[in-house]
């Protein structure tokens, strides 16, 4: 008889992530393969988990067609070298999805169904823009029930901008500028390279070369430069190229467990997993989904936002980010946010981004005894938020010094 568990992070990894486009890293390089690459580094790291131990894989992605279709979590297994026998699906919850393989793979370790779980997402931007391949039903402009706007990010961006006119460019511009600065300075810290696996890539010359870190970062970035910058999405707007995530290609790959295989194998799990929750918004205004899927994510735990000691918020444009943290009551410039920099410094391969969130808590929950609770939260495309509260096994209670 199946019981109930708790359910832990165990380990995460991500190939660097790649600016989208023919002059990108990735541009000859397969969706799939990146999500395999991810996946193999995983399991390397990870060696006391038996392959055959793995009871399924869920891979998102957007756009799920070409190198990105035909049952990712399946092929993406049988390709990594997981046995014939391990399972595996495919999820799409646009920007969410690797949130989302997260979210139901715990679902069924948390009942005892699964002991042991692949969760992450891949997208290739460059291969699939957003949106390039889909049809949309013309009833949701028809019976007037979605703008069609509501397809274009940036302009959904820009709506928050209108609803909350004290949200201002300026502000949205510091904190792209601030997530460029912390960024650079993880990177030279040596932060974030311990959980990138890296990519044998071939140049357009056909030289082969190794992508060993995220290719879009732009640390020399000043509020001076960002203020001139276009508004591509409205005329006189105020969302830039400055204030928005690059297009991007990359992969994630989170390894999960129930708290008897934890023991079972001498597991050293990164996180506990706490509640999570997903909202819908107004398509035409998505940015602020974060918000509805937090208030519900903290009550799921009991928790209040006050609790969380650690935030890791996927950094699609500056405006959704200063949008929660404003309604919340935090600083833009709080140093619980996005300590590391975020989506806008790094990328944001649609997918595959929500388990980046969670490798960079987890790698700074390991730094902070003193923090309990984390959070890892994302606006998602046609109206929706996603968030998750961990738990940090290492917290001591002790108050840092």
């Amino acid at each position: 008889m199946a019981e109930l568990s708790d359910v832990f992070f165990v380990d995460g990894v991500r190939t660097p992530f790649g600016r989208a486009g023919e002059k990108g890293m990735y541009w000859n390089t397969r969706a799939d393969d990146l999500a395999v690459k991810a996946t193999i580094g995983l399991m390397e790291r990870n060696p006391q988990v038996p392959a055959s131990r793995v009871d399924d894989v869920a891979v998102a992605a957007t756009s799920q067609t070409g190198d990105q279709g035909l049952t990712l979590g399946r092929t993406v297994g049988l390709l990594a070298g997981l046995p014939e026998t391990v399972p595996g699906f495919a999820i799409d919850r646009m920007c969410a999805g690797a949130m989302t393989s997260v979210a139901m793979m715990s679902g069924a370790l948390a009942t005892g169904m699964y002991d042991v779980a692949l969760a992450g997402g891949v997208e290739h931007m460059g291969h699939h823009p957003i949106g390039a391949n889909a049809d949309p039903n013309p009833r949701f402009v028809a019976e007037r029930l979605v703008d069609p706007a509501a397809l274009n990010m940036g302009v959904t961006a820009e709506r928050i901008h209108d609803r909350f006119p004290e949200l201002t460019r300026e502000r949205a511009d510091r904190y792209g500028m601030l997530s460029q600065q912390k960024a650079q300075a993880a990177y030279d810290a040596g932060k974030i390279q311990p959980d990138l696996v890296p990519v044998a890539i071939k140049g357009a010359d056909g030289a082969w070369g190794l992508a060993t870190e995220d290719e879009g970062r732009r640390p020399e970035t000043t509020m001076e430069g960002l203020a001139g910058l276009k508004t591509p999405f409205r005329p006189h707007g105020r969302v830039t190229a400055g204030t928005s995530s690059p297009l991007t290609d990359g992969a994630t790959m989170a390894l999960l467990a129930g708290g008897a295989a934890v023991k079972e194998l001498g597991l050293a799990p990164k996180m506990r997993l706490v509640s999570f929750a997903f909202a819908g918004v107004q398509p035409e205004i998505m940015g602020i989904g974060p918000i509805p899927s937090t208030e519900k994510a903290l009550r799921k735990a009991g928790l209040s936002v006050s609790d969380i000691g650690l935030f890791e918020l996927n950094e699609a444009f500056a405006i959704q980010v200063i949008s929660l943290l404003d309604h919340f009551g935090i600083a833009d410039d709080d140093a619980r946010v996005n300590q590391w920099g975020g989506a806008i410094a790094v990328g944001h391969p649609l997918a595959a981004s929500g388990v980046r969130l969670m490798i960079q808590l987890a790698a700074q929950f390991a730094e902070r005894p003193d923090v309990r609770y984390g959070l890892t939260a994302m606006c998602v495309g046609l109206g929706q938020g996603g968030s998750v509260v961990w738990e940090n096994p290492h917290y001591n209670g002790r108050k840092r010094k």
